[in-house]
């Protein structure tokens, strides 16, 4: 037995008439998102480079919308039901080539066309079921985190200062609380300096001045010495 006609298919749909690729293509990229939730459909067509996964992804928020204001279901609660892509008009085109002649060029077109359904129970009561242990999972992790024993108020400031709002409040405080600091340090510096200069200019020990009485001094007389004669010179050597 046959299943349910494209036009008979249950849920909520939307069209794209005339996308400037081929059919071929696009069916490649649908084969990837049927059958999976909206969320993770929509995730493998952000990451898919694939030309055709940009106009597929336009359409498959196009329905998801539809199913959201239309008939008021839960995007959250959403799957990709049936998704397919028909040929359309193909436009033709000549190519001149050598000696005269023309090669044809095909520029093809297609519909793309995706249907979003509400999953079955079953499904839902295991999506459910492992959201909730993830968000129990999450809790635990924040309860014996860092912050786990935080009070209100620290949550808040710590809250404010990854935005950057408290840094100016605390720079402000630092800064008063620095410049008290350093004018008591000055005016201590400065006492100091004041009383190291202070007795600095007094002499450590006083030194009397002394007179010194001149001392005279006598001549002393220096007997001149004769120089030695020649003749002396001769009998010593004769000796």
């Amino acid at each position: 037995m046959t299943g349910p006609k494209t036009n008979e298919r249950e849920g909520t749909r939307a069209l794209l008439r005339g996308a400037p690729m081929s059919a071929f293509k696009i069916r490649e990229v649908l084969d990837l998102i049927r059958g999976q939730e909206v969320g993770r459909a929509a995730e493998i067509l952000q990451f898919c480079e694939r030309g055709a996964a940009e106009a597929v992804g336009k359409v498959l928020a196009s329905a998801v919308a539809n199913a959201a204001h239309n008939d008021e279901l839960d995007p959250e609660e959403l799957f990709v039901s049936a998704c397919f892509a028909d040929e359309g008009k193909t436009q033709r085109r000549m190519r001149p080539r050598a000696r005269g002649r023309a090669s044809r060029i095909r520029k093809r077109s297609a519909h793309i066309t995706i249907i979003v359904s509400r999953l079955p129970e079953e499904r839902l009561t295991r999506l459910r079921a492992k959201r909730a242990q993830e968000q129990a999972a999450r809790r635990s992790r924040r309860g014996t985190g860092r912050g786990a024993t935080a009070t209100p108020a620290d949550r808040a400031r710590r809250t404010r200062r990854s935005t950057g709002a408290v840094a100016a409040d605390e720079a402000l405080e630092s800064h008063d609380h620095d410049h008290d600091h350093d004018h008591g340090e000055d005016a201590i510096a400065t006492d100091v300096v004041e009383t190291d200069i202070a007795e600095s200019s007094e002499p450590a020990v006083e030194v009397e001045a002394v007179e010194v009485e001149p001392v005279e001094v006598e001549p002393v007389e220096v007997e001149s010495v004769e120089p030695a004669t020649g003749e002396a010179d001769a009998e010593g050597s004769a000796e």
